[in-house]
């Protein structure tokens, strides 16, 4: 046999390579050998690679294709329902106590404070009116009610400065009420000291501060009062809505259980899975407590303010329209005709201040019909009563004060307004009206209390318990799964 002739070289393996050699350091060739970048681009004609989104979508369509993956779908979808319900349950009932207690605490007191601030105002310009009529012989009783007055005033004012915002219209209006105020205490001095040495002056003085009192500091005052009135609807506007997104999750999320049972009831003929029958109960306590605790607040500050608010609203104007009337039926007396009114006929001149009188008295007498029909107790009825009476009386003496005025008598007159009680004089009908409205306050403002304090009371740990609730229904849920898909394993 022929010998085969020895290679030249290394042995060769494997079959022959074709093209450039590879580099030692095994980097890329500059024609694209090994260690080339790869292209990612799809080839033409190839179908584009599927997004992440649609690879779940296909392995959750798979999944639910077999039992356990259903059950997985199902304990998800129950855990995330229980979970919603119970915050927002809790997130709903956290804004609707917040409200409630807002009203409470905050802008009820406000409100209250602000038409303090008004009633201590148009009284203290009413008993300065008083001492100037009584001129040398003022009572120490009048003048103490005057600096009583305006020590309250201006407390009240630094309570709202210091719950109003900076640079807000109420802050604004405060301002300007403090800086008015010791202006007008500034005339009444004047007044009274030009009155005790017989000047004519005083009268002017007098009406000057009155005139600053009526159209400028109460009607700040007013609209003081009424941003105050208007931040507490607002704050029971926030809390008596019904929480209807969390009744409806409950609803759903009850549903669901239910459907979920039942289903694990025909698959299985086991009447109780005890984590979902767990849930379940969590579910409709949290809704149940939702539905009745809610009720029962709405109903407290639906009574707190038609027999609380609505009838403090009343009796306030009305404290503040007797005022007014005996602080012009005092002013009458003073400017004795110096200042004059022409009605709209344009042809009847009356005095003033005798005008603004029955104008007030008008005020009165619809304001303690109104209170009246709003009082629903005895408590609330008597006081209400006893200033109607005390006004009608004080209506036939006014009448014949401002007859022997008219007659010429000043003096009588004079005593039928402020004189001592044998002289029968209009001043004890006002201090009976003055004080049966303040019992009706007092009372009114009790009844708000408790009514609104039971209000708050209903949703006192509602949102914490709806959060703690459904918490340990999802739990209860996913449990009452798992126990379904051990049974898999």
């Amino acid at each position: 046999m022929p010998s085969v002739p020895a290679q030249s070289g290394p042995a060769q393996s494997g079959p022959a390579q074709s093209g450039p050699p590879r580099p030692p350091d095994g980097s890329p060739s500059p024609q694209g050998g090994f260690g080339a970048p790869r292209n990612t681009s799809p080839a033409p004609g190839a179908a584009p690679r599927r997004t992440a989104w649609a690879e779940g979508v296909d392995r959750l369509r798979a999944a639910a294709t077999t039992e356990p993956g259903r059950l997985r779908i199902i304990g998800a979808v129950l855990a995330l329902l229980v979970v919603a319900f119970g915050a927002v349950t809790a997130w709903q009932m956290t804004e609707r106590s917040a409200a409630a207690d807002n009203v409470l605490h905050r802008s009820e007191p406000l409100s209250a404070s602000a038409a303090d601030i008004y009633r201590s105002l148009a009284d203290a310009n009413t008993a300065a009116s008083s001492g100037f009529l009584a001129g040398g012989q003022e009572t120490q009783a009048t003048r103490e009610r005057y600096e009583g007055d305006i020590r309250t005033a201006a407390a009240k004012l630094i309570t709202a400065a210091n719950s109003s915002e900076a640079g807000s219209a109420s802050a604004k209006t405060i301002s300007q009420l403090n800086e008015l105020l010791p202006e007008y205490k500034g005339l009444i001095e004047r007044a009274r000291a030009n009155n005790r040495q017989g000047y004519p002056l005083g009268g002017a003085y007098l009406r000057y501060a009155n005139d600053t009192m009526q159209h400028e500091m109460l009607p700040r005052a007013a609209q003081l009062y009424q941003r105050e009135n208007q931040r507490l609807n607002a704050d029971y506007a926030d809390a008596k809505p019904y929480p209807w997104a969390a009744i409806a999750l409950g609803l759903l999320a009850l549903a669901a259980l239910a459907l979920a049972q039942r289903r694990n009831y025909r698959r299985t003929n086991r009447v109780l899975n005890q984590g979902m029958a767990a849930a379940t109960a969590a579910s409709l306590v949290v809704l149940l407590w939702l539905t009745v605790g809610h009720t029962l607040a709405r109903s407290g500050l639906d009574e707190s303010y038609d027999h609380g608010v609505r009838s403090l609203n009343v009796l306030h104007d009305a404290q503040i329209a007797s005022l007014k009337a005996r602080g012009n039926e005092n002013l009458t007396l003073v400017s004795r005709g110096a200042e004059t009114k022409t009605l709209a006929d344009g042809k009847t001149t009356v005095d003033l201040y005798d005008y603004n009188f029955d104008q007030d008295m008008k005020a009165l007498t619809q304001g303690l019909a109104v209170a009246a029909g709003l009082a629903n107790d005895s408590s609330g009825e008597k006081p209400v009563q006893a200033a109607t009476a005390n006004m009608k009386v004080w209506k036939q003496r006014h009448a014949l004060a401002r007859k022997a005025d008219n007659d010429g008598e000043y003096q009588v007159a004079l005593d039928r307004v402020i004189g001592s009680a044998d002289k029968k004089p209009t001043g004890e009908c006002f201090d009976g009206v003055d004080t049966n409205l303040r019992l009706a306050l007092d009372h009114e403002q009790a009844e708000f209390q408790r009514s609104a304090s039971d209000g708050l009371g209903a949703m006192t740990g509602l949102p914490a318990g709806a959060a703690v609730l459904g918490v340990l229904a999802a739990a209860g849920a996913v449990l009452g799964i798992g126990r379904r898909l051990s049974e898999y394993r």
